[in-house]
């Protein structure tokens, strides 16, 4: 809790920014209060959490860091953010009079360095217009999450994002070569862009995926990949949705030999439906792959994969045509959001995902006991199913994808009733099997409750960070580290 008032903070920050940059306007800090966690409240325009100070917009790292020596002083709470396009409580304003600090004013690309293979770029740089700007010149960063019309660097960086093509080109940490960050005290760190180096730990990973929770991340440097469309071959094969272990196993089958297609997936027959539905079956699960990169790998890849998936006679190939138009519309932007928060004020019908990951040995039971427990255990649900779309020699992850009927249940207790305990549902029995909780979205608020039982006996790593990086406690409290009751 900040130890000045609402109208001391504000007028410090004019102090800092000038009156131009700091927002006071009732109907933005009301917005600014919550994200996607709460779709429902959202749609309702019911807000349930502290409504902030305000919201700043900054133009460089240094103002940055004036506002944060500024709250740090004053205790006040730091909600960072850019894109607005989190989904799991981390840009909620959990104490009162929190000041979130928004970076997408900083939109500057400001290096692309073709012969190193890398751009640097401001933190509130699109990814969507990034890629469009680099693909007009036969380059792409590799990263395209379905928020991709929406998401900026920083966000990105700070949630530890993935992308659908994630097998090929890995996670947002696997690309990054550098970054900037500005810490509580005021400090501007910013660590240098080599391709590898071995002294000490990778100090990076600091800054990615902190959520916020530790510093204010201002740059990023990425990789750049050849991007060469032309040669990508769309694989895909149907089976029965009570052979989703051996869906497993084909995926299994595909990393374990060494292949890297760009995307690897296998849905389950329910949430086939949503994709799928004009040629797709009931009862029918499908597995998809899709090769991409120089014209003599794709071929090669595309005849590797056919070679094993033609061991199982379960398995009915699919017009490689149909999962080509499925991959064009996959990415949800400002339109989307719109459209799905009309049909939930329409239909009082909901649906949501929680993402988590698995080892082969126990994907399939956190898979199936989950969606088992759910349909169980939580009223009026109209769906429940899950999709696998990032594998790795190792594991795989699920994105659980569910929907339900709000019934008798007001805006506000709606989180409450259903949301959480289908959170709730899903942690225990990723952690019951010893999967991760979380796989690309982040802890955010609403699963930084069960932080300690998935970092165990590392937890006290996490929380010595936190106690180092931002001893006031100023910085996005409530994510990762829950806050004490």
């Amino acid at each position: 809790m900040a130890i000045i008032s609402r109208e001391q903070i504000v007028e410090g920050l004019v102090q800092i920014l000038g009156r131009d940059q700091v927002i006071t306007d009732e109907q933005v800090l009301k917005d600014s209060s919550i994200d996607r966690y709460r779709k429902y409240e959202q749609a309702c325009e019911v807000y349930t959490q502290p409504i902030p100070a305000a919201v700043v917009y900054v133009n460089s790292a240094e103002e940055v860091s004036e506002i944060l020596k500024f709250a740090n002083e004053n205790e006040i709470n730091i909600v960072p953010r850019t894109g607005h396009s989190a989904i799991e409580g981390g840009l909620e304003t959990a104490l009162k009079d929190s000041v979130v600090i928004d970076g997408s004013t900083m939109n500057k690309v400001i290096k692309v360095d073709e012969y190193n293979m890398q751009v640097t770029c401001q933190c509130g740089v699109p990814l969507q217009e990034l890629d469009d700007m680099l693909r007009e010149r036969g380059y792409t960063t590799g990263h395209s999450p379905q928020s991709k019309p929406l998401a900026q660097m920083g966000g990105l960086v700070a949630t530890r994002s993935i992308g659908q093509f994630s097998t090929l080109y890995g996670g947002i940490e696997d690309m990054i070569v550098g970054l900037e960050a500005v810490f509580p005290n005021g400090k501007i760190c910013k660590i240098k862009n080599v391709p590898r180096r071995a002294a000490g730990p990778d100090i990076r990973h600091i800054i990615c995926g902190n959520e916020g929770a530790l510093c204010f991340i201002t740059e990023v440097t990425l990789k750049l990949f050849k991007w060469m469309p032309e040669n990508n071959r769309y694989i895909g094969y149907k089976l029965d949705d009570s052979e989703m272990k051996l869906g497993f196993d084909c995926l299994r089958e595909v990393m374990v030999a060494g292949y890297k297609p760009s995307f690897a997936r296998l849905y389950d027959a329910a949430d086939a439906q949503q994709h799928f539905s004009s040629w797709l079956e009931d009862g029918k699960a499908i597995l998809i792959w899709m090769a991409e990169g120089p014209a003599n790998i794709t071929p090669a890849m595309e005849t590797g994969i056919k070679e094993m998936m033609s061991r199982h006679p379960e398995l009915e190939e699919v017009n490689p045509k149909l999962i080509e138009k499925w991959y064009s519309g996959l990415n949800w932007g400002p339109e989307e959001i719109a459209e799905e928060i009309e049909e939930i004020k329409a239909t009082h019908n909901i649906g949501i995902t929680t993402e988590v990951a698995g080892s082969w040995d126990n994907i399939y039971d956190i898979y199936r006991t989950a969606c088992d427990r759910i349909l169980e255990e939580v009223p009026d649900m109209t769906l429940m199913g899950g999709h696998s779309s990032h594998s790795y020699i190792n594991g795989t992850n699920m994105y659980f994808v569910y929907y339900y009927n709000i019934v008798d249940c007001a805006p506000e207790d709606e989180i409450h009733k259903y949301h959480d305990r289908i959170n709730q549902i899903i942690c225990e029995q990723v952690l019951k099997y010893g999967g991760s909780i979380v796989h690309h979205h982040g802890l955010g608020k609403a699963r930084a409750k069960y932080v300690a039982q998935e970092y165990g006996s590392s937890y006290y790593m996490l929380k010595t960070l936190k106690q180092a990086f931002d001893p006031n406690g100023i910085m996005n409290m409530g994510t990762l580290i829950p806050l004490r009751k």
